[in-house]
């Protein structure tokens, strides 16, 4: 039987942190979504990005513009302010766990990996109570969803998709901090990356974040659980 140990109050304020403002993206994705379905109803499209969605505010906001009715521009009016609201929400939460991750050496340590912000850096802190609850590093990365199903039996090894059990909430930011390192190497160059440039040379770039990610975060659960700091692997350092 295992226990998990009790988390502070610091760290249950953590997690409060992120979760709404996990919230508030959500609800800032449905807003988007909302705004682009009712004025594509009338023919008003725009690009995908940022800069879409306020191109079609500012369609919104011009009341010579009489594609859109005076009753419709009312209610999409509403959800741009709703918006513009929502993502100041966003930022102060933004600052808010830039500066716990500031006040915690153990999230300023996770940040030295490649991959991982103040962001997942904190939930980290705050989602694990004790690293070393955890027999090993695949135990951690099996808590989070990071590692395979299998369906071995007499002795043939047969591994399947990973499991996306766990955590959802950390295993979505170690994707995004790996397809981020992917990025980055695919523009720089994945010399100094041997594993990574050999990884994706057979598999498809979808396939090689996850293989990242779980390599990410064998690699937290170690800072974690021995005290230690990022050393850069052999490749990096030469």
């Amino acid at each position: 039987m295992r226990f998990v140990k009790t988390k502070t109050a610091e760290q249950q304020s953590c997690l409060m942190l992120h979760r709404t403002r996990h919230l508030f993206i959500r609800q800032q994705t449905a807003v988007i979504n909302a705004i682009r379905a009712h004025l594509a109803e009338f023919g008003i499209v725009a690009p995908v990005g940022r800069n879409g969605v306020e191109e079609l505010l500012e369609v919104v906001a011009d009341p010579s513009d009489k594609r859109v009715p005076e009753v419709a521009r009312a209610c999409l009016a509403a959800l741009g302010a709703q918006l513009r609201l929502l993502k100041l929400r966003i930022l102060g939460f933004d600052r808010m766990i830039n500066a716990w991750h500031r006040s915690s050496e153990t999230s300023r340590r996770l940040d030295e990996i490649p991959g991982i912000g103040p962001a997942l850096a904190t939930a980290l802190v705050a989602g694990v109570a004790d690293p070393k609850a955890f027999r090993s590093a695949r135990d951690f990365s099996a808590w989070i969803g990071l590692v395979p199903k299998q369906r071995s039996s007499g002795g043939r090894e047969k591994l399947g998709s990973i499991s996306k059990q766990g955590d959802r909430y950390l295993r979505g930011l170690f994707t995004a901090g790996a397809l981020a390192v992917i990025r980055y190497a695919k523009i720089h160059g994945t010399k100094h990356r041997p594993w990574l440039t050999a990884l994706l040379a057979r598999r498809p770039t979808k396939v090689a974040a996850i293989a990242l990610a779980n390599k990410i975060a064998r690699m937290a659960w170690a800072m974690m659980a021995r005290s230690e700091r990022y050393r850069e692997p052999v490749a990096l350092a030469a």
